[in-house]
């Protein structure tokens, strides 16, 4: 397996972006995942402020692997629609500038039937961020895990003349009941980034729980091996929102030992 380009989600860590920056750099890590909702907002930074962001990050001696743009809403919900289409818009061509090709976001609800009016809005809204996606040179992410994957793939084939790429999650489908099995086979064209995170089913409980990498019942090899074979080189995301430095730590060190 060829060695894999680890990053870790900043916010993770709950520090100021600075410090937060130092903590990555001192883990060995040369790629970082910025949120674009708190750290830096892509509306407001001002040319000044990007050069100053640049710099931070070339003074550490790190790159931006993806932004991390997650909306209030989904793409199938129609209120305040068309300034969330424009924010994300803004956030693509911001990782641009930073030498990122992925905004990963949560689309929205899927529908079962393609014959859905809400069916034919997403598709017509992701048409359109995938059509500027290949003009500015940023491709919003779809992270999965709210549908299966495989209808998550159907839904993005819709459209031959844009692209969305995938931001594969495979803690994420653990959790709301998905195969992570079928999810890569149907997706592996389209996943430009891993969002790597594990997660396990509690039977008493009735429901599912994120756990550390390596600890629940993604397999990871076996993705990357999948993965393999169609040529990813796409950076692989260490953290959740809420994981913990030792988290991080723990789940570099397991992905890093298997692209040894």
């Amino acid at each position: 397996m060829a060695e894999l380009n680890l990053a870790i989600r900043i916010d993770s860590l709950g520090l100021p972006l600075k410090r937060a920056l130092d903590v990555a750099a001192q883990m060995g890590i040369r790629s970082v995942e910025l949120n674009a909702r708190r750290e830096i907002h892509p509306e407001s930074l001002t040319d000044t402020g990007l050069r100053h962001l640049k710099k931070l990050l070339d003074e550490r001696n790190l790159s931006v692997a993806s932004l991390r743009f997650q909306t209030r809403r989904g793409y199938d919900n129609p209120q305040d629609l068309q300034r969330r289409i424009e924010a994300t818009k803004a956030a693509m061509k911001l990782a641009y500038k930073l030498g990122s090709a992925a905004v990963i976001n949560s689309i929205g609800f899927v529908p079962d039937e393609e014959n859905d009016p809400r069916y034919e809005a997403l598709e017509a809204v992701l048409s359109d961020l995938g059509r500027y996606g290949a003009k500015v040179g940023a491709f919003l992410a779809a992270e999965t895990g709210a549908e299966a994957g495989e209808s998550l793939a159907r839904l993005l084939d819709k459209d031959e003349d844009g692209f969305v790429a995938v931001a594969f999650n495979p803690g994420r489908l653990i959790v709301n009941r998905h195969s992570v099995t079928e999810a890569v086979k149907a997706l592996k064209d389209r996943i430009h980034v891993v969002c790597a995170t594990d997660g396990v089913l509690d039977l008493a409980a009735g429901r599912g729980l994120h756990v550390p990498i390596g600890e629940g019942t993604a397999d990871f090899p076996q993705i990357f091996a999948t993965l393999e074979d169609v040529g990813f080189r796409g950076p692989c995301i260490v953290g959740r929102e809420d994981s913990s430095l030792a988290e991080l730590q723990q789940g570099v060190q397991y992905l890093g030992n298997l692209g040894m």
